[in-house]
């Protein structure tokens, strides 16, 4: 489970055997959400507050190139 951030009590990360399309895990707490990285869309929420789902939502956008460059190395994609 590679985790690519950790940021503001959020860890971002994937699976070692996630799927298309790419996409970003996120952490905090016992809560937990789900972000596609093409164009950057809440796709899953268990239990994240509507700030913190923002918040996480603001610092993948401010990491997408990097998150997505990472997400097609280790997939080889």
């Amino acid at each position: 489970m590679p985790t690519l951030l950790i940021q503001d009590g959020f860890r971002f990360h994937f699976f070692s055997n996630d799927h298309e399309p790419p996409h970003i895990h996120v952490e905090k707490g016992d809560c937990e959400a789900k972000f596609n990285l093409d164009v950057i869309e809440l796709v899953m929420n268990i239990r994240m507050k509507s700030k913190d789902l923002k918040k996480a939502e603001a610092i993948i956008l401010e990491n997408q190139v990097e998150f997505l460059r990472r997400w097609r190395e280790y997939f080889n994609r």
